[in-house]
């Protein structure tokens, strides 16, 4: 196999997260589910952002932000999304490689605004995420670089944008590369509005091989094995996946492969929970760094530990903290 330039390649939506504390009154009054993910129309977004509070604006996106977190472990991150030829796009452009993360992706200007997330912050730490995709959802094969692709050990995809079928044929065409050039092809289920349209396609592809490497929460992955028993849907997807990772809450995190099994605790660092968004996505930076350097499962889990009790014990979905430091240190 060749030398790789790249740790982890990631496709998925390029959008600019506007994150405020909401109160439960505007949940309530606008019929969201805490916790959850809707997307909206233009015109959804113009009327919500209306009733938010002082708003900070922050590039996102959640394979975006697992980026994030692989360029702060020191790992050597790109990122393949569609942006807009305007400020918005500009920004998130500006943002991602001052990170240190591989962007090539070129913009469009199709009259599709750059993609945005607009984040309400609940006091119990809550996200409710609220997205007008945008031209993130206009990501085309064109768009995909074959060498980028082959250069990267893992290819890494979220299924926010699989609901989209330009993006979707993307997708399937890198892991048709990644895994001809002899790559991993890592997989998220991002959130369960994800995988109620998509379930049957999702569990071909993990029967088909097409995934090596299957990241969920454990409504995520109740709701794709279709049970509310969480240790029955670990056991059901588990005989699909060769590698399945699955964040618990609570009682920490776990991987499965090959028929073992192995947990780790949550980390505790800082201020505890502050603000949850991107705690899903830091945890898949540090256990996708632990792999690529050829780690164990028990080590790469305690780094996507540590990485997402730092995200969470402030406001935002990336990190602030020296995280390889926090790593050596714990």
């Amino acid at each position: 196999m060749s030398e790789t330039r790249l740790d982890v390649l990631a496709i998925g939506d390029a959008v600019v997260d506007v994150l405020a504390s909401a109160e439960e009154s505007l949940l309530i009054d606008e019929g969201l589910v805490k916790g959850s993910m809707q997307v909206l129309d233009a015109a959804g977004a113009t009327r919500l952002y209306a009733k938010m509070d002082h708003a900070r604006e922050v590039s996102g996106g959640s394979a975006a932000n697992t980026m994030a977190g692989v360029a702060a472990l020191g790992g050597r991150a790109g990122f393949v999304g569609q942006v807009a030829k305007d400020q918005l796009g500009e920004i998130f452009t500006h943002d991602i490689r001052a990170l240190g993360v591989e962007f090539e992706t070129p913009s469009i200007d199709t009259g599709t605004p750059t993609g945005r997330c607009l984040i309400l912050v609940t006091a119990d730490a809550q996200r409710t995420m609220n997205t007008y995709r945008g031209a993130a959802h206009e990501l085309a094969v064109a768009a995909l670089d074959p060498d980028q692709i082959r250069g990267a050990a893992i290819l890494y995809l979220e299924a926010y944008l699989w609901r989209s079928e330009g993006p979707r044929a993307a997708m399937a065409e890198a892991m048709r590369i990644a895994h001809a050039a002899g790559r991993k092809v890592a997989f998220t289920l991002s959130d369960i509005a994800c995988i109620k349209p998509h379930r049957a396609e999702i569990v071909a592809m993990l029967e088909s091989g097409a995934i090596d490497l299957l990241f969920a929460n454990e409504a995520e992955i109740c709701a794709l094995a279709g049970t509310d028993d969480r240790g029955a849907a670990i056991e059901a997807v588990e005989a699909k996946a060769p590698l399945l990772v699955v964040t618990c809450g609570s009682d920490g995190a776990m991987a499965s492969q090959g028929g073992r099994r192995v947990s780790v605790p949550i980390a505790r660092i800082g201020r505890g929970i502050v603000d949850t968004t991107g705690a899903g996505d830091l945890f898949a930076a540090g256990f996708l760094v632990g792999q690529a350097r050829g780690e164990s499962l028990e080590e790469s889990l305690r780094i996507g530990s540590i990485a997402a009790a730092e995200v969470i014990s402030h406001f935002g979905a990336r990190p602030e903290a020296d995280l390889k430091a926090l790593v050596a240190a714990a």
